[in-house]
C-alpha cells in the first residue's frame, strides 16, 4: 500500500470574457517510491517545496514525476525533480534517455505493486491516470479526465475545458470510475465514487 496526499486542490473558473483562472491538483504518493503527480504552474515552486517539507520530503527524494498530460498547469515544476524519472502523458524519460512503452496500445505502466499508470486519452490523446492502492481503497489521480465532481452531472464542464476526443474521454471516465474508489480530478477536490456516479457515466456513454 501507498499513502496519497493531495497537496493542493485544483480549480478553474472564468474571471472575465477573456480570462480564466486555473491551476491543477497536485498530489504526493509516499510508499515504495516517492511520486509527485502534476506539478502545477511554473510560479508554484515555493508552494510545492514547502508542501513537500511538511511531509519530510525534499525534491531529490522524489523517484517519479508524473504529469497526467503536457499542459502548462500540469508540468510547471517538473525541473525541480532532477533525480526522478519523468512520465509526461505517454512519454517516459530520464535525462536524454526515453523509454518506449505501449501506452498507445492500452498497456499500463507498473511502478510498483501499489502504483500503476493507465492510459486514459480524451482530454488530450496522451492523457494518463495514476492508480494508487491505499488503505482507503484505490485512488485514481485522473488529471483532466475529470475536471471536478460537478462534471459528472454537468458534462458541459469537462467538454468546455477542451477534449481532443470526447468519445474516448467518455469511455475512459467510466472505465476509471469502475475501478476506483476515489478520484482526484484535475481541477477540483477528491471525491468518492458512488454507484450513482457510475450509473450516470454509463448513461452518458450511450447518449
Amino acid at each position: 500500500m501507498s499513502d496519497l496526499f493531495v497537496l493542493f486542490n485544483g480549480y478553474s473558473k472564468m474571471s472575465s470574457d477573456k480570462e480564466m483562472l486555473a491551476n491543477c491538483s497536485c498530489s504526493l504518493i509516499i510508499g515504495q517510491h516517492n511520486i509527485i503527480v502534476d506539478t502545477m504552474t511554473a510560479w508554484d515552486s515555493d508552494k510545492i517545496i514547502k508542501a513537500l517539507q511538511f511531509h519530510n520530503i525534499l525534491p531529490n527524494m522524489i523517484n517519479y514525476v508524473i504529469s497526467t498530460h503536457g499542459h502548462s498547469d500540469h508540468i510547471g515544476n517538473n525541473n525541480l525533480f532532477l533525480h526522478a524519472k519523468h512520465i509526461v502523458g505517454f512519454s517516459i524519460s530520464y535525462k536524454e534517455r526515453y523509454f518506449l512503452h505501449a501506452f498507445d496500445q492500452g498497456e499500463r505502466y507498473s511502478i510498483n505493486e501499489s502504483v500503476e499508470v493507465l492510459p486514459t486519452p480524451g482530454h488530450t490523446l496522451s492523457d494518463v491516470t495514476v492508480l494508487v492502492k491505499t488503505n482507503e481503497g484505490t485512488v485514481a489521480v485522473a488529471g483532466d479526465l475529470f475536471e471536478n465532481s460537478e462534471d459528472i452531472e454537468t458534462p458541459s464542464i469537462w467538454k468546455s475545458a477542451g477534449s481532443e476526443n470526447p468519445i474516448l474521454q467518455r469511455k475512459n471516465r467510466l472505465a476509471v470510475a469502475e475501478i476506483a474508489d476515489w478520484i482526484v480530478p484535475g481541477h477540483g477536490s477528491k471525491f468518492k465514487v458512488t454507484q450513482e456516479i457510475i450509473d450516470s457515466l454509463r448513461t452518458q456513454l450511450v447518449d
